[in-house]
């Protein structure tokens, strides 16, 4: 593609996904506050002046996304809870359109938030009732030996496994946090063998449900913007999709590391901060 093209592109965007730690913000290694990165509320703000339909949508589970949303807005951004989205937000809905009703939440309070929302049963990681259909791995910085046994027994018995995240790492200040359902997940996967389905970024489910939030249709997606600092999560799933994949420097990875990536993970574009597309589009 070429510049002329990338341009023409960016101009005609129908719709943004922004990541939200290294990409708009950096946080704390134990999720809590947030600071804005240089030139990030700016980009929101003109965004939206545009009249370009966006969801700042995290891997991160912690908390539910209104949660998250104030916490942006304390930051200094003007945004709405439902301009928010997590891997929740997208298991929720995933999770209904395969008949399933009970869910074993491996997650921090505030995780379960939009699966009971969305009219799932939430059955808690140390809670002992069986008869569990899925277990469901995120942000879980008190996870136990008791929940992993009890999400053990329940993946022998059929549950299926999902995850919000597989990666191991995400950008918080200070440098790389671990991410807790990359840990989960190898727990689990070591005890029953089952692989966790992603819904989280860089799923191709997860996409769609973005653009579907926005008003989206799926032909849009060569006119959105996906933005991020990892090349695994934002630039892959941006890619897989056809869309615009936006590379930062200002979370996991230098601006040099951009341009040595495979195909399936470099994204079209990679910037200093995500503000710099303010001009572009």
């Amino acid at each position: 593609m070429t510049d002329l093209d990338l341009k023409a592109r960016l101009a005609a965007t129908r719709g943004v996904i922004l990541d939200m730690d290294g990409t708009l913000v950096l946080g704390d290694h134990a999720s809590g506050g947030h600071v804005a990165l240089p030139g990030a509320i700016d980009l929101i703000a003109h965004i939206r002046a545009k009249g370009i339909p966006f969801r700042i949508f995290t891997n991160g589970s912690a908390k539910s996304p209104r949660t998250y949303a104030a916490s942006l807005r304390r930051a200094g951004f003007e945004l709405a809870d439902e301009e928010f989205m997590t891997p929740t937000t997208v298991a929720a809905s995933w999770f209904l359109q395969k008949g399933i009703k009970r869910v074993r939440v491996l997650g921090d309070p505030g995780v379960e938030v939009p699966l009971q929302e969305a009219g799932l049963e939430t059955i808690a990681g140390d809670d002992p009732t069986g008869d569990v259909e899925a277990v469901y791995s995120a942000w879980f910085r008190s996870f136990t030996f008791p929940a992993l046994e009890l999400a053990c027994r329940d993946i022998w018995a059929g549950a299926i496994l999902a995850t919000a995240s597989h990666v191991p790492f995400f950008a918080a200040a200070g440098g790389r946090a671990i991410g807790s359902s990359f840990a989960i997940n190898a727990m689990l996967k070591a005890m029953t063998g089952k692989k966790a389905t992603i819904v989280g970024k860089p799923s191709l489910v997860a996409f769609q449900q973005s653009l579907r939030l926005m008003g989206l249709k799926k032909a849009d997606a060569p006119h959105v913007i996906v933005v991020g600092d990892d090349s695994a999560l934002e630039s892959r799933m941006a890619n897989a999709a056809s869309a615009i994949s936006v590379g930062v420097a200002t979370g996991l990875n230098p601006l040099d590391f951009w341009h040595a990536l495979p195909p399936r993970d470099r994204p079209l574009l990679a910037l200093e901060k995500a503000a710099e597309l303010i001009p572009m589009l």
